[in-house]
């Protein structure tokens, strides 16, 4: 029997993924890919009789961070300052740029780094992990964790293993940073790479048409500059306008007092983050056109999370399994696996938002993970999570959340990885990090 509820439900929640109203509400969901974890408020569904947890298989993107570059923050605030010795801006621009030179040392050399909070976040996932399958991490049992080598990989990694280990302290935990694991925490085939590239792929004028009609910085610019010669002459408008956007919509996960969200309007941060969710939809989802060769990144990723389960399921002393990389690992594993609607898809940028957000695929420290429970029969169910929310799939069910773990498994190697797999000749490790900005 299919859990036919359930589903419909998920499928009605997903199938328009956000409104516009939803931002207006609530603009700090325009930070899209830059959203703070948002902490889990459902207590897990309780196992059926007789069955208890013994197995965690988990991928999880690192936690908040810092902008990808130093220059990211200095070429805003040296335009700023070149203004204002101009005396060119007016005082929202004069409080703007004071709040800039104030981030200015907090920020400085952290390009691209795991910030307090997103170690935090990962110490907090781990600790909830712990306190909700206490069965699992009991006696001296195995952990594997690992991460591609980037260091705010890395570090979400150590929050996460440190964690884990003050709970339960006698787990045995080996942790692995290498190169060797890029082959399937953050695959990337050359045919979805020439797909995706917005500078020349076949998206690439669309993307560009769409970006310039979503950017529009007149308002801003009225706003922080008192001189409109002085813009015509110094200032790029849309550059600016997308800079302050970066700035603004990190601070979240940046622990400062320091905020910029006077600087864009609702509707301006709706315009501009319905550019960023195509571009991440684009780069990793389930673009129409693409014809599901982006979503079959994940499958060196999905056929590991099998794999690693049968040996888990037959050795009986692993407790879990660890992996860290990035929101272009996350997006296209959520489509491969076919959860909850994040496999839509679409085409038309304008209409991507109505199907799938990015900020509800990757939020910081995004997760996927799979909960697997046995009976003394050693029967195994398997129950799935995003983000610590039960998701559903479409395998046959009547005990959702929980799935048999045959039938899961004979759904993803015997339909899903086949097909998968059969869309790209080029099986070699990439090992570039593939991070959209």
């Amino acid at each position: 029997m299919l859990a036919w509820t359930a589903i419909a439900l998920s499928t009605l929640q997903l199938s328009a993924q956000t409104t516009r109203q939803e931002m207006m509400d609530n603009p700090r969901l325009a930070s899209g890919v830059y959203l703070a974890y948002p902490e889990p408020v459902d207590a897990p569904t309780p196992a059926p009789k007789g069955y208890a947890p013994f197995y965690v298989s988990h991928y999880s993107r690192h936690g908040s961070r810092y902008l990808i570059s130093d220059r990211d923050y200095q070429w805003v605030t040296r335009l700023m300052e070149q203004a204002d010795s101009a005396h060119a801006l007016t005082p929202l621009g004069c409080d703007v740029l004071s709040r800039l030179e104030q981030l200015a040392p907090l920020v400085d050399g952290r390009s691209g780094d795991l910030t307090p909070i997103g170690e935090r976040q990962h110490q907090d996932i781990a600790r909830r992990m712990a306190e909700h399958y206490p069965q699992v991490f009991q006696g001296e049992r195995s952990v594997s964790a690992r991460s591609t080598p980037s260091h705010r990989c890395a570090m979400s990694m150590a929050a996460f293993v440190e964690s884990l280990k003050s709970v339960a302290p006698q787990l045995h935990i080996r942790s692995e940073i290498s190169d060797r694991y890029v082959r399937y925490l953050n695959w990337h085939s050359d045919a979805s790479n020439r797909f995706t590239n917005l500078n020349n792929g076949p998206l690439a004028e669309e993307y560009r048409k769409f970006e310039a009609r979503q950017t529009r910085p007149d308002r801003l610019m009225r706003a922080l500059f008192a001189d409109s010669m002085y813009v015509v002459r110094h200032v790029n408008p849309h550059d600016l306008m997308w800079g302050l956007y970066w700035i603004a919509v990190d601070m979240q996960d940046v622990e400062t007092d320091v905020t910029f969200d006077d600087v864009l309007t609702p509707d301006e941060l709706f315009d501009l983050w319905q550019v960023i969710n195509y571009r991440f939809y684009v780069g990793s989802a389930n673009h129409a056109e693409g014809r599901g060769i982006v979503m079959a990144n994940a499958a060196p990723l999905l056929r590991n999370i099998i794999e690693t389960a049968d040996e888990a399921i037959a050795r009986g002393d692993v407790a879990a399994t660890l992996r860290f990389g990035h929101d272009g690992n996350v997006i296209p594993l959520l489509a491969l696996m076919h959860i909850e609607g994040f496999d839509a898809a679409v085409s038309r940028p304008e209409q991507v938002y109505r199907s799938w957000c990015d900020f509800r695929a990757v939020p910081m420290a995004a997760n996927v993970q799979m909960v697997f429970y046995r009976n003394h029969a050693g029967h195994v169910l398997v129950r799935l999570m995003h983000n610590e929310r039960e998701v559903s799939i479409p395998v046959a069910t009547d005990l959702f959340p929980y799935y048999d773990w045959q039938r899961v498994r004979d759904y993803y190697m015997g339909q899903v990885l086949p097909a998968a797999e059969s869309l790209y000749q080029d099986t070699q490790a990439h090992t570039k990090m593939k991070d959209l900005h």
